[in-house]
């Protein structure tokens, strides 16, 4: 059990849904400590049967505490997290910002829970795209050696925030009043469309959602050979990320096999009757922490390849249910 634990960010989407988990499965803490921006101080919060009211994030916040879970922008997990470390907490990150750092363990419980253990420094989080395919992926590389992937997301509005949700709907209502929208969040209207850049410019022409896939990917399999060729697009949906994943394996991988191994692997869920139009969408997976598979069907230009779709909540296993979890295992082996 944890004596103290901080929630940094616990106002926004992702750490929203964070208390709800913390609530939900009765996390082991004897309590909790609230943070978040100034702006958003003072908001009253009930949580496992007490009241707390949120604190805003200072050096200062971490004394006394011993487990941080962190959602925030990558500049301030980068300015105020040494501060928790510092202060001798175990922290788990949200963020992009610490994730390929050689000392931090980069963790999906279900793929690579031993790296959560052994950590001596921050514990990291997967960026949402890369947590889905990374699941989807170690039960094949387990059993036939992924070799080289690629992958086309389709990537909802939740995941750049409030605000993103929020334009699709009221972006949506005007594109078809026939009226003009300023859009904030995204660099052209998301409307009726799909934009196909997710982050900034990268080298070779990629942004830096799809070299998170990449490098991420390869870090959490403990794998540098796997090659990734991703294409990260945002579509007008409020949540869940989609993805289309072909995979070469080094020997072939029947259908029925694939089948057979999501089905065994914890937090996947096979949803693929095609003959009665079943399989996983946004809207069915909205709210759930698996991640859903369908469409499973043999990569018709490759002998050793194997093709799918994948569908998950990208505020959930992409992000709050993953970092609740990685806490849930750090407190059973807590001594």
């Amino acid at each position: 059990m944890f004596e103290h634990v901080a929630i940094v960010g616990a106002t926004g989407n992702v750490g929203r849904i964070m208390l709800e988990l913390l609530e939900q499965r009765k996390f082991p803490a004897k309590r909790f400590k609230l943070l978040s921006s100034a702006r958003n101080a003072g908001k009253k919060v009930r949580l496992l049967g007490n009241d707390y009211v949120t604190e805003e994030l200072t050096k200062e916040s971490f004394k006394g505490c011993d487990l941080v879970i962190a959602s925030t922008p990558d500049d301030v997990a980068r300015d105020f997290l040494p501060y928790a470390v510092e202060a001798g907490c175990t922290v788990i990150d949200e963020s992009g910002y610490w994730r390929m750092n050689p000392d931090v363990a980069l963790v999906i419980p279900e793929i690579n829970p031993q790296d959560a253990l052994n950590a001596k420094f921050i514990i990291a989080s997967p960026n949402c795209s890369t947590t889905q395919m990374a699941l989807a992926l170690k039960p094949l590389h387990d059993a036939a050696k992924v070799k080289r992937v690629f992958v086309a997301t389709y990537q909802a509005t939740s995941g750049v925030g409030l605000q993103g949700s929020v334009e699709l709907i009221e972006g949506t209502k005007a594109k078809l009043a026939g009226e003009d929208y300023n859009y904030t969040a995204f660099k052209h209207p998301i409307a009726l469309n799909a934009i196909p850049q997710i982050g900034s410019l990268k080298d070779e022409g990629y942004t830096s959602e799809e070299l998170k896939m990449v490098y991420e990917t390869r870090k959490i399999l403990g794998d540098q050979t796997i090659m990734v060729c991703p294409t990260c697009v945002r579509i007008p949906v409020t949540n869940c990320h989609s993805e289309v994943i072909t995979v070469e394996t080094e020997r072939p991988v029947s259908v029925e096999e694939a089948r057979e191994l999501f089905s065994k692997f914890p937090g996947i869920k096979v949803v693929d009757d095609l003959a009665n139009s079943v399989y996983p969408m946004p809207l069915t997976c909205d709210g759930s922490d698996d991640v859903f598979i369908g469409r499973i069907r043999k990569d018709l230009s490759n002998p050793n390849g194997l093709t799918f779709w994948c569908v998950s909540d990208n505020l959930r296993k992409g992000a709050a249910t993953n970092a609740v979890q990685i806490a849930e295992l750090l407190a059973k082996h807590r001594k």
